[in-house]
């Protein structure tokens, strides 16, 4: 099993929701994001960096120097078709890898997933986005 695979399926076996992993260039650091319906705290981050930690040592032999394990944030990354349903309604900065009416980066309103398509309001219009097609996505925090 890959890194990525590993850490998912122990993250949600452990009742929290796998958000995204960054691996730094020289793969020394690893950053995971995790979230849970009630919100992260200190606690959860402690709880499951010290699991990983064990269980990264003993199933993948992994030379690691660094593990963070941390709450996505207000501004928490998109990547799943779940997460651009649960995040219906919600504000979203998102860029594309092949450019649409001449853009690449649309801020708008979440309107709905069907069939791998997002519905984007930006501007009181309604664009369709391929998932497929996004590169990056963030939901924009309201402060």
């Amino acid at each position: 099993m890959d890194l990525y695979g590993l850490l998912e399926s122990t993250v949600t076996g452990l009742g929290y929701e796998f958000v995204d992993l960054e691996v730094s260039q020289r793969g020394k650091s690893l950053r995971l994001f995790i979230d849970k319906p009630a919100g992260i705290s200190v606690d959860d981050c402690a709880f499951v960096s010290n699991h990983l930690s064990r269980l990264l040592a003993v199933e993948m032999d992994c030379d690691y120097d660094r593990l963070e394990v941390s709450s996505p944030g207000l501004d928490r990354v998109l990547k799943k078709e779940a997460d651009f349903i649960r995040f219906n309604g919600e504000r979203a900065q998102i860029k594309l890898r092949i450019a649409l009416a001449g853009r690449k980066n649309y801020a708008g309103v979440l309107r709905g997933v069907k069939d791998g398509v997002l519905q984007l309001e930006v501007d009181g219009a309604l664009l369709t986005l391929n998932i497929a097609n996004i590169d990056k996505a963030r939901l924009i925090p309201n402060i």
